[in-house]
């Protein structure tokens, strides 16, 4: 029988392994996809989920006593992770730009065709993101893909209710005029591939759980392995059902709660 929020909170809190090992079980998906979705990057996603725990099990002790639901704060620490994360990629292949050399390869049919159509989604996706302001991204983040409702996200980055409310609202807006702009003039269509723009669900992608019970940092290095294994087989199958267009811009966060 799995624990409570409020009972793995204090497990957790405690330094018990195999509470955080129940931690991270419940929640590497989440904090996969949140990251898949800021960097637009499946290896990088894939380091900040596991700094993500790995910072999680460093800084328990400062967890408060009450609180419920963990994942706040661990989308609150991926969310830094994220965007530190974003500004080394952009780096990275602003270096492998200048050098690049065009290259002929042989023609792979069907699986070449659909891993540019996600790279171009990623990309096209990741050039409406670069052009939202950090916290307009982060509050997007968090609650329109992540499902966080209000008092949730504003607690993952410790800023009032009401500034997560203005942010969001400001972010959509932006993202509609950015992903009409996008659909007219290079025809990527509603950006809804993999870390889309629009969707509030999870992706079906790579990252799946669980795998064998080991030491917490272990499983973390082990998941990482087996979300790379899988990677290959299943990045292609990206969140096709998804909410589209500029109906999900405008949806509401999944659950509001209590403000």
């Amino acid at each position: 029988m799995r624990d409570t929020e409020d009972d793995l909170r204090w497990r957790v809190r405690a330094g018990e392994r195999e509470a955080f090992a129940e931690l991270y079980e419940r929640g590497a998906r989440t904090v996969y996809h949140h990251a898949l979705r800021l960097t637009g990057d499946w290896s990088t996603a894939e380091e900040v989920m596991s700094e993500t725990f790995l910072a999680a099990w460093r800084s328990r002790e400062r967890l408060d006593a009450t609180g419920g639901s963990l994942t706040p704060w661990l989308l609150g620490i991926a969310t830094h992770k994220a965007e530190n994360a974003r500004r080394g990629l952009r780096r990275r292949r602003a270096f492998l730009a200048r050098g690049a050399q065009q290259t002929t390869v042989a023609d792979f049919a069907s699986e070449v065709a659909g891993r540019i159509d996600d790279a171009r989604r990623l990309r096209a996706v990741q050039a409406a993101l670069d052009r939202l302001k950090r916290q307009e991204r982060e509050v997007l983040a968090l609650c329109v893909w992540s499902g966080l409702d209000y008092q949730q996200a504003a607690q993952a980055l410790d800023i009032p209710v009401g500034t997560v409310r203005s942010r969001l609202s400001r972010a959509r807006g932006k993202l509609s005029r950015l992903t009409e702009e996008a659909s007219e003039g290079q025809g990527t269509g509603d950006l809804t591939g993999p870390g889309g723009l629009t969707g509030s669900g999870e992706p079906t992608g790579p990252g799946g759980l669980p795998g064998p019970r080991e030491t917490t940092s272990s499983r973390i290095g082990m998941k990482s392995r087996e979300i790379k294994k899988s990677r290959k087989k299943t990045e292609l199958r990206s969140a096709r059902g998804e909410m589209k267009g500029d109906a999900a811009l405008a949806a509401r966060p999944v659950r509001e709660g209590t403000v």
